[in-house]
């Protein structure tokens, strides 16, 4: 995938554009909860085609935040927009994979001035977002 921003380095972490760095330092680096970043999941493990291994497939998403328990509480992923144009194909597919084998949705955010816009793709309903979209940077609800 082709990727339009610049890449910006920010406490020795490698980002893909200015937003996604910037979506750290506001949101996740301050949020007081343990994260890792550009964390790598394997959604299909490879497999035998005619004699040939097949890769497998896997999916890093931007930031992943943990709760005091050690289970993931986010998974997010950065993007420039929210509407179909913003998300490619490929990428919807991973989160529907990532989300098949974890259980998890994949925040998509977009970072504005003061807060972030958020949405879950490829659910039949908006009533799942609700839970994930009441956290304000610091994790608190509001």
């Amino acid at each position: 995938m082709n990727h339009f921003g610049k890449k910006v380095e920010v406490d020795g972490y490698k980002f893909d554009s200015e937003k996604e760095a910037n979506f750290y330092l506001r949101f996740v680096k301050t949020c007081g909860k343990r994260y890792e970043v550009h964390k790598s999941f394997e959604l299909i493990s490879k497999f035998p085609v005619g004699g040939y291994k097949q890769r497998s497939i896997t999916y890093a998403p931007d930031f992943v935040v943990y709760g005091a328990d050690g289970s993931i509480e986010h998974v997010y992923d950065v993007k420039s927009g929210i509407n179909q144009q913003a998300v490619d194909t490929a990428a919807k597919i991973r989160f529907k994979l990532f989300s098949l084998k974890t259980g998890l949705p994949v925040e998509v955010v977009v970072p504005r001035k003061h807060d972030f816009k958020m949405k879950l793709y490829g659910f039949t309903t908006n009533r799942i977002q609700d839970p994930h979209s009441r956290y304000d940077r610091h994790g608190n609800m509001k």
